[in-house]
């Protein structure tokens, strides 16, 4: 058989069985950056949420659509049945249980920190922090630094993303901010010890996992399955071992608030 025949029909082949698969969408942040996720021409191209969908989609034998949006859209989006999956959220982001949604189990341990300046070393919790404006992500609440903002000692200065946050934090933009640790881990590397900004106290922990739309029409227990087979196994420990992950189940030698 000539190769070109046989590229074609192996390509033929291909789309086929990608056809065939069923078709499962999961949500993708628009604030999310490395390392959770790198997002190029609208799609998700790298990172570790970006592995951890792949492996899961893969694990279930589905196809993996991906969809870009606002962090303020999530809900408007699970509501409307447009979202199969969201991973990388706690039970303690909403008031009401979803009905339509089912929770996975645990999968990462997050901790929201407190960021200084590159020198600023000294811990401290934000009751002690003068009035300021601090860096946040937009549409993320910081439910330990609210009573603050209530009382207008600290002002939000949101960006877009992590990413940008710890960008305007380096340039001077404000004194302080607040970042996921591994983000801060991501940021800092590769950088001199004297340039690296510093953490200076755990506001929050938080479990995270995924949450898959209960629905007949897609695999939910199976891909909750998947997920506790991809934690036992040390799939999930690989995947964030690959993106500086190991560090979320130490403690961390920072003020606590």
């Amino acid at each position: 058989m000539p190769l070109r025949r046989l590229l074609a029909l192996l390509l033929v082949w291909a789309t086929q069985s990608v056809a065939e698969q069923p078709v499962l969408r999961f949500s993708v942040t628009e604030s999310w950056s490395m390392p959770l996720v790198r997002i190029e021409g609208d799609q998700p191209v790298e990172g570790l949420l970006y592995d951890l969908m792949q492996a899961l989609a893969k694990e279930v034998g589905v196809y993996p659509q991906y969809h870009v949006m606002p962090r303020l859209r999530l809900q408007e989006a699970m509501d409307n049945g447009d979202i199969d999956v969201r991973c990388h959220v706690s039970t303690q982001w909403f008031n009401d249980r979803p009905g339509d949604f089912v929770w996975s189990i645990p999968l990462i341990r997050q901790r929201d920190v407190l960021v200084g300046r590159v020198g600023d070393s000294t811990p401290k919790p934000p009751e002690q922090l003068p009035p300021q404006a601090i860096g946040t992500v937009l549409g993320y609440t910081y439910s330990t630094l609210q009573p603050l903002l209530d009382q207008g000692r600290l002002r939000r200065e949101d960006s877009r993303n992590q990413l940008l946050v710890l960008q305007k934090l380096q340039a001077g933009r404000y004194r302080h901010a607040v970042s996921n640790q591994l983000s801060l881990q991501w940021f800092n590397q590769g950088l001199p010890a004297q340039q690296q900004l510093q953490a200076l106290a755990v506001l929050e922990e938080q479990d995270l996992g995924c949450m898959v739309r209960n629905d007949p029409a897609i695999p939910t227990q199976g891909l909750l399955r998947a997920l506790v087979r991809m934690k036992q196994s040390g799939e999930l420990e690989r995947i964030l071992q690959r993106y500086g992950g190991m560090g979320f189940s130490d403690p961390m030698s920072v003020a606590r608030p």
